[in-house]
């Protein structure tokens, strides 16, 4: 492991040995009213936007002018396959195979409709187990699949907890649980990465737990696509969803992705919705053909994709692999360490780190406890040129993420978070 160093020269060597610094430069960094480099910690909650993008948008608007609807088929990349373009990149670097992975839909629309086919409550099995401080969304989403099969969404859920005074959940307790409720429990739906602790989970030893049990097992990987290994396929999970604007860098509300392993990839008796992209490819325009499904994730699409906001997906995704995801993991594994040296080096007893700290079980993000703290703090970071995301009650969460932040950003983070303090 690095032995790190204070001080701004040692972060300035830091980058001067860093393989992956250029990619800064391939990125619009948000600047402040002088024209200075903002510190941008915020790529949890939206990527910053690759200066390629526009090109890649162009493309298809100047194909859409110049062609109207034979851009389909005669365009540069033609619109009618265009999501596969995305496919063998993005299925790398959520550790699937192709056929796992499709791009498509928004992140919670995305979740219930993989529900619908993996959540199948019976009588006796209906619950839904997820982790008490999960992503509201995921929350209501949950929720209401309990309710629209008639069952009290309160009575239905199942939290796993962290314990009292403890921020972390514990595996232990989730076993405590599958072994005391696992033959009521009809789903586990965990989020890969927990938004507000940074908590990276093991998705293998959570899906082994739930299978031994009988649950389905799914994951909502926003906070963990793009940011850790996630080895979707080898984990086993039935399916898994996620977002491309945060560490995809796809821009606002941008398209999600979905992972159907590959052992549900020809079954046609599981439940779901259906549309016309769902059906066979190579007899889709007959029209009056009755419905032939897809095998694979493929399968669970339902209408021909937005190409405008897959555009700004492929362009992104191509700029992850010209640096190369495992390069990107090793940077960003390197940042967030140092990261913590120097909030620990601090020797703040009102400053805690409450994401974990073994490198394992987290990915670039580091949420920042301050004792006493208020949203005053997060503004002051803000007019010090920090951007940075606030969390209710005391938590600031701050991502230095591997294609565009510095070491030198994360030096000059912790130094305006000290002189504020």
């Amino acid at each position: 492991m690095t032995t790190y160093k204070s001080g701004l020269e040692y972060a300035k060597h830091l980058d001067q040995n860093d393989t992956l610094a250029h990619f800064r430069s391939q990125f619009h960094i948000p600047k402040d009213k002088n024209g200075n480099d903002l510190i941008y910690f915020c790529g949890n909650s939206l990527g910053l936007q690759p200066k390629n993008t526009k090109s890649y948008i162009d493309q298809e608007l100047d194909d859409w002018a110049r062609l109207g609807v034979e851009g389909h088929t005669e365009g540069k990349n033609p619109w009618l396959h265009y999501h596969e373009f995305l496919t063998e990149t993005m299925a790398d670097i959520v550790g699937a195979k192709n056929k796992e992975v499709v791009v498509m839909n928004s992140l919670t629309a995305n979740l219930h409709f993989m529900m619908v086919s993996f959540y199948q409550p019976t009588p006796k099995r209906y619950k839904i187990l997820i982790e008490a401080d999960a992503f509201p969304s995921d929350k209501y989403a949950v929720e209401s699949q309990l309710r629209h099969h008639g069952y009290d969404d309160k009575e239905g859920l199942i939290l796993w907890k962290a314990r009292k005074g403890e921020e972390l959940a514990n595996y232990e307790d989730l076993e405590h649980i599958l072994n005391e409720h696992g033959n009521e429990i009809a789903l586990v739906m965990i989020g890969g990465v927990n938004y507000y602790t940074g908590q990276f989970f093991d998705l293998k030893r959570i899906t082994n737990l739930g299978h031994q049990h009988g649950c389905m097992v799914g994951f909502d990987c926003a906070h963990g696509a793009g940011n850790v290994n996630l080895d979707l396929h080898n984990s086993g999970a039935d399916f898994a969803v996620w977002c491309t604007y945060k560490y995809l860098n796809s821009g606002p509300g941008s398209l999600s992705g979905a992972f159907v392993h590959e052992r549900h990839a020809n079954n046609k008796d599981l439940n779901r919705f259906t549309g016309w992209w769902s059906h066979n490819k190579q007899t889709r325009f007959r029209m009056r053909d009755e419905f032939d499904q897809l095998p694979g994730a493929e399968g669970w699409q339902l209408s021909n994709p937005p190409i405008l906001s897959m555009a700004a997906i492929r362009a992104s995704l191509d700029v992850v692999k010209e640096a190369g995801f495992n390069n990107m993991l090793e940077k960003s594994k390197e940042l967030t360490n140092y990261f913590e040296f120097l909030i620990n080096g601090l020797n703040n007893s009102d400053i805690k780190i409450i994401t974990p700290s073994h490198p394992k079980e987290r990915g670039c993000q580091l949420s920042i406890q301050v004792k006493n703290a208020d949203r005053s703090l997060h503004d002051k970071l803000t007019q010090a040129g920090v951007i940075t995301d606030w969390r209710e009650p005391d938590v600031i969460r701050c991502a230095p993420v591997p294609l565009y932040n510095s070491f030198q950003d994360v030096y000059n983070m912790v130094e305006k978070l000290k002189n504020i303090l």
